[in-house]
């Protein structure tokens, strides 16, 4: 008994279908595959990076202990910056400044790029945030443990490289994973604010054992103001 003609044309079509799947899938994981690579060499590329910057750092500090005079650290280029403080009794310009922060709720905290601008604004805002200059270390873990990013103005967690390529697909940054991402901030790149504004503000833990005095600044024996290189002791408690 001969199979009727709209049968076999039936069946042809859909084998034609699953066929166009099968290469189109076939693609896509030899596409993936190139990327992951891609992605692995660049990750292995920052890290001899970073480990070329502290050697270099630590020979210079050696010459210059070697000559009996004292090396110049380079000037900080990022920080990240923490509200510690809420707004009772705070001066419209303060509150102006805190919302471009983007630092609208205590425990809050956002990178931010160093500049004669940026410093001016720390300064009048100083009495309600805690900031300082993080380190590699500090950078990461923020990144990887507390890191949303914003897509379509929602709050979606960093869990695969798929959320920062698409997040950042529209800026031309060619970012396209979290190691991208992290090598960006830290160095602070020309993608910077692209980079920086797909991140949503960190929301941070209180510290164990609380802050101390919040009214008094830290070089006083306080919480609030420019701790330098000891925010890193501060972030990780506060992770």
């Amino acid at each position: 008994m001969s199979v009727p003609e709209n049968v076999l044309k039936k069946q042809r079509t859909q084998e034609a279908i699953a066929s166009k799947a099968a290469q189109a899938e076939a693609e896509r994981k030899a596409a993936h595959k190139v990327k992951r690579k891609a992605i692995a060499e660049r990750a292995a590329a920052y890290i001899e990076e970073y480990k070329n910057e502290q050697a270099e750092l630590v020979r210079l500090r050696r010459e210059a202990k070697a000559e009996g005079g004292l090396y110049v650290e380079p000037e900080a280029k990022l920080a990240f910056v923490i509200r510690i403080r809420g707004i009772i009794g705070v001066s419209p310009k303060v509150r102006k400044i805190l919302q471009l922060l983007r630092l609208r709720q205590i425990n809050n905290g956002v990178f931010l790029r160093l500049t004669g601008a940026t410093r001016k604004m720390l300064t009048l805002v100083e009495p309600y945030i805690a900031y300082g200059y993080p380190n590699l270390k500090s950078v990461r873990e923020l990144i990887y443990k507390r890191g949303y990013g914003k897509i379509n103005k929602q709050r979606l967690p960093l869990s695969e490289n798929a959320v920062v390529e698409t997040g950042l697909a529209k800026s031309g940054s060619g970012i396209e994973c979290v190691e991208d991402l992290i090598h960006e901030i830290y160095t602070v790149g020309p993608n910077f604010k692209a980079a920086n504004n797909f991140l949503w503000p960190f929301k941070l833990t209180s510290p164990r054992g609380g802050l101390g005095k919040k009214l008094n600044a830290f070089c006083e024996g306080g919480a609030s103001g420019n701790r330098e290189e000891l925010i890193n002791r501060l972030i990780k408690q506060m992770l």
